[in-house]
């Protein structure tokens, strides 16, 4: 049986020691300025980060997918963060993809022998057929997990490239991906439970590397979210009508019937005001700019 007891998410941390006599305001004060120190050891992480949202940038241009594994916490968060992107950037659902050991069932309840097996981590890279234009993300908040550790190795004999995120020092637990994040939150004020600091920043690194890519990709125009459908629900038409306000300065009255003849899409609608054409024009347009609204405004065409 392999010896954790050494690793950063399995320490006692001692300014928690007497939380079981704490009050509740006291354990309310000691989480918070816990979590506190989290930002500042994503931001150490900065250079991994920037590298592996450029892997995840050069996959998304060539047509490839990012890929997260996980177990337990770390599955979760990355089948969330793949969830929310097609309807916060209108992404295929297929561009970013979340894997968690022992499958859907496991996102409802602890599976926990699940994580034991590499061998069926390889598996479901190659059930996914991953290859050359994609990118795996192996998360680990405490380093071990033999299903991410294997679907890294079969990722990578398959030519894709690699990301793996812990929050443990890679001396004590090394692997073998194109770049390593390491986020060092420390011990736990539970020990060993890496659903809190380990959780919280697996969520921040994640957040950061899906936004800045999909904004690398034309997603985002200045900082709206202007590639949705609006056509989904009210929310979304008011939030649409008010972000073409904002870069037309049409009223709004204006801003919705434009959106209407854009057929719901905001991107669209901005690019037929600013360069006057009809629709199918800045459909045209969008796809021979990729999708950047941006290059579009910016440059003389129609």
């Amino acid at each position: 049986m392999q010896d954790r007891g050494h690793l950063l998410t399995e320490l006692r941390n001692p300014r928690s020691a007497q939380i079981d006599r704490m009050s509740i305001a006291e354990a309310v004060e000691l989480l918070n300025a816990e979590d506190a120190g989290v930002a500042g050891a994503v931001a150490a992480a900065k250079r991994e980060i920037c590298a592996a949202i450029e892997l995840v940038v050069a996959a998304f241009e060539a047509g490839g997918r990012l890929i997260y594994v996980g177990a337990g916490t770390s599955g979760r968060l990355g089948v969330l963060d793949a969830s929310e992107c097609p309807p916060t950037f209108l992404s295929d659902p297929r561009m970013v993809q979340g894997v968690i050991a022992g499958g859907w069932e496991a996102l409802r309840r602890a599976i926990e022998g699940a994580e034991d097996y590499p061998e069926d981590g390889a598996a479901k890279m190659d059930e996914l057929e991953v290859g050359a234009h994609d990118v795996v993300m192996g998360i680990s908040t405490g380093g071990t997990t033999p299903y991410v550790h294997g679907a890294i190795e079969r990722a990578r004999g398959r030519g894709a490239k690699t990301i793996f995120f812990g929050c443990v020092l890679d001396e004590h637990v090394a692997d073998e991906a194109d770049v390593s994040i390491r986020v060092l939150v420390g011990p736990e004020v539970i020990t060993g439970s890496t659903r809190l600091k380990a959780g919280t920043a697996t969520k921040m690194v994640l957040n950061m590397i899906t936004t800045i890519a999909m904004v690398r990709i034309g997603k985002v125009y200045e900082n709206l979210m202007v590639d949705v459908d609006t056509s989904k629900n009210r929310k979304l038409i008011d939030r649409g009508e008010r972000m073409i306000q904002v870069v037309t300065g049409l009223e709004r009255a204006a801003a919705g019937e434009l959106l209407g003849r854009a057929a719901g899409h905001i991107k669209t609608a901005l690019v037929m005001h600013a360069k006057g054409v009809q629709r199918p024009d800045a459909e045209r347009l969008l796809a021979e700019h990729g999708g950047h609204v941006a290059r579009i405004l910016e440059a003389d065409c129609k």
